[in-house]
């Protein structure tokens, strides 16, 4: 019995046929199919070169908020390659795709600068927490390399206009460094932006507790002021151990990666995000920072308004996360913290919003737009508000050359919504991150779907 020779076949081996009658008719049929399968690779190969080229977008007719200059009427804005290639009042070039964006406004993507988006997804499920390593100092630690690129919750923030995020390592003196992540991409390395943006380091607590130990208070002021000193030159010490290193390295001296990680720091390449909120906790960071001539931003800052013609004279941005916490001393206003920012901006400080960060910080990633709006409603301009969350956390991690506003040679991350971000009934309607349009379904919308058609009582 004859067997068809297509049953002979394999990739990268000759087969024998078993009739020799039948071997030149056997080997025209492989090779006809071996040529089939070349052809249809480099038809292939010639589809994702003609995908991989120019690929522009137009978007049409929005009233463009260009953060970085004025706000532009009824302007076209064309993306070539996922940049920004032109913004003019009508751009007549023919693009791939174009979106009709009347009546709608459009803004860069916001940028998340403090958060735990990425790295929990559920509080109280130990195992999707991935936020924190051993140890007190963690300079090698790096979170990017931990953000979850399939959670929930990236979609979520997407959804209102969030294209970028920066995850923060906890949980120890110096905790690691962040990076500058996209919220869409298959793998995390295609969301990571800039994989190292800026160190961490939480400030020791420098409060005192009145009362003493028998008054329940954490023992007399002269101890807590000890230990207070103990906890600073804890990190004193190890900068000096990274100096001394630094200087003594030599070809064959042995290498110790948390000090090698620690060196971009130390040359100012980086900078160190400082968590600190009371007043005493900022001024010390303040002085030990100066005196050690290290580039420096507070996160946090709940007190940052009682310093801020310091932080201004000293030139150290805030990314502050209190504008919904409740006052924190007797006789305070209860707008002591939602006014914090306008002071901050009044007195020439640079200021970043965010959310605290906290037990459900990731959830909340997509309020991101109404802490401004707060701020802004309590003295920030309008603005600032909106730099605060765009441009300026873009400028503090060192990318905003791709991130922040809407000008020519940027990165095409853009959102559409249609009214102001600023304002809670806006809706977003596209999201752009470089060029891509991104899906705006998520679990929130699932849900949503899923019980507005529940079925009904009175349904017949």
């Amino acid at each position: 019995m004859k067997i068809s020779p297509v049953n002979h076949l394999r990739f990268g081996s000759r087969w024998k046929p078993d009739h020799a009658s039948g071997a030149a008719n056997n080997f025209d049929v492989g090779c006809s199919i071996l040529n089939v399968g070349r052809s249809l690779i480099c038809l292939l190969a010639f589809a994702f070169a003609a995908s991989s080229h120019a690929d522009s977008l137009l978007l049409k007719g929005a009233t463009v908020h260009t953060v970085s200059g004025a706000t532009l009427p009824s302007t076209d804005v064309l993306v070539k390659d996922g940049k920004i290639a032109a913004i003019a009042t009508s751009i007549s070039d023919k693009a791939d795709r174009t979106n009709n964006l009347t009546g709608l406004h459009l803004f860069p993507g916001l940028i998340s600068p403090s958060t735990e988006l990425g790295l929990v997804e559920i509080p109280s499920v130990r195992a999707s927490l991935d936020r924190r390593e051993v140890g007190d100092f963690n300079p090698d630690v790096e979170s990017w390399k931990a953000v979850n690129p399939d959670s929930e919750l990236i979609p979520v923030a997407r959804a209102n206009g969030i294209t970028h995020f920066v995850p923060v390592p906890q949980g120890s003196i110096l905790s690691g460094v962040s990076g500058v992540i996209a919220a869409g991409g298959w793998t995390v390395e295609d969301m990571a932006l800039k994989k190292r943006a800026a160190y961490h380091l939480d400030w020791p607590t420098m409060s005192l507790a009145a009362g003493g130990r028998r008054g329940g208070g954490a023992g007399p002021m002269d101890e807590q002021a000890k230990a207070r000193r103990e906890k600073v030159q804890v990190i004193e010490n190890w900068f000096n151990d990274v100096d001394a290193y630094a200087k003594g390295r030599t070809n064959g001296s042995p290498v110790i990666p948390a000090y090698e990680a620690a060196l971009p720091l130390l040359r100012g390449e980086l900078p160190l995000v400082i968590g600190a909120d009371d007043l005493r906790e900022i001024k010390s960071a303040l002085a030990w920072a100066e005196k050690r001539k290290l580039k420096i931003v507070i996160l946090g800052g709940r007190d940052a308004g009682l310093v801020a013609e310091q932080l201004a004279k000293q030139k150290v941005p805030v990314i502050y996360n209190h504008v919904f916490t409740l006052p924190s001393r007797d006789g305070e206003g209860y707008d002591a913290n939602y006014g914090a920012p306008g002071l901050l901006h009044k007195a020439g400080v640079t200021v970043a919003l965010t959310d605290s960060l906290g037990r459900f910080t990731s959830n909340n990633a997509r309020n991101l737009p109404y802490a401004a709006a707060h701020a802004m409603a309590f003295g920030l301009p309008h603005d600032a508000a909106l730099k605060a969350i765009t441009l300026v956390p873009a400028q503090i991690y060192g990318v905003a050359d791709r991130l922040g506003s809407i000008e020519v040679g940027k990165d095409a991350s853009l959102f559409a919504a249609t009214g102001d971000i600023l304002d809670i009934r806006s809706q977003v309607k596209h999201v752009w991150i470089a060029g891509e349009e991104q899906s705006l379904k998520n679990r929130n919308t699932q849900l949503h779907d899923k019980f507005r058609n529940r079925p009904r009582a009175d349904a017949k």
